[in-house]
């Protein structure tokens, strides 16, 4: 699954931009409040624009503070998916728990030099575990190659039959990057500055899927 993030398209075209990458599995939608991390971005107004512009799922990536009261609207507004951050909270359950009952997919996040480990056993309560590969905050970083333990540790775990959720990574995802994460279990590759900087970003989606299906022991076209 290729993620696009539109973190790396023009803001000023934001319905052409999710145009360019139709035939992508997710959208995916960095908010971001000038607290939790440095930068400011967008919030719910434009996901409410996005969602009568595009058919693609977004899936909405909230580096936010206070997720308990601001995750659940993105779900009610009709996003597909909504990530809060570990670290933005004491109760991820609870919050986890809104994020569903208000009728979305609900994601945990974690920075790069979060452990895992604490979170392994809620990891039952989300549909998707998005793994950081960059700092958050902004986007154009280099991939941090230590995350992919994390990515191995789940992919056991849910081959195993322990948890059904969807690995995803974002950060620094590109065609040099691309199978190392895939050999690493990873399910869904968040990809900005490689689709929207490409000429022809539909096909950049598309190259880097074919990629990740080449390089995964349980990826493939079309799954």
């Amino acid at each position: 699954m290729i993620a696009p993030s539109i973190l790396s398209a023009d803001f000023a075209r934001l319905a052409d931009e999710a145009r360019a990458v139709e035939g992508s599995d997710w959208l995916h939608v960095d908010v971001m409040d000038a607290h939790f991390v440095p930068n400011l971005t967008i919030g719910l107004p434009v996901v409410d624009s996005l969602l009568k512009a595009t058919d693609i799922p977004l899936d909405c990536h909230l580096m936010i503070d206070n997720p308990d009261r601001w995750a659940p609207p993105y779900a009610e507004a009709g996003a597909y998916n909504v990530t809060f951050h570990a670290e933005a909270t004491d109760d991820p359950v609870r919050v986890g728990r809104d994020i569903r009952a208000a009728g979305a997919k609900a994601g945990l996040s974690v920075k790069p030099n979060t452990p895992i480990e604490p979170y392994l056993e809620i990891l039952r309560e989300f549909d998707t575990l998005l793994v950081m590969s960059v700092e958050p905050g902004f986007g154009g970083q280099s991939f941090i190659p230590h995350v992919l333990d994390k990515a191995r540790k789940v992919r056991k775990l849910v081959d195993s039959g322990e948890l059904t959720l969807v690995v995803e990574i974002d950060g620094g995802i590109n065609d040099d990057t691309i199978e190392e994460a895939a050999e690493a279990g990873v399910d869904c590759f968040v990809a900005g500055s490689a689709v929207y900087n490409a000429a022809d970003p539909g096909e950049a989606v598309r190259k880097l899927r074919r990629q990740a299906a080449a390089a995964s022991k349980h990826l493939t076209l079309g799954s």
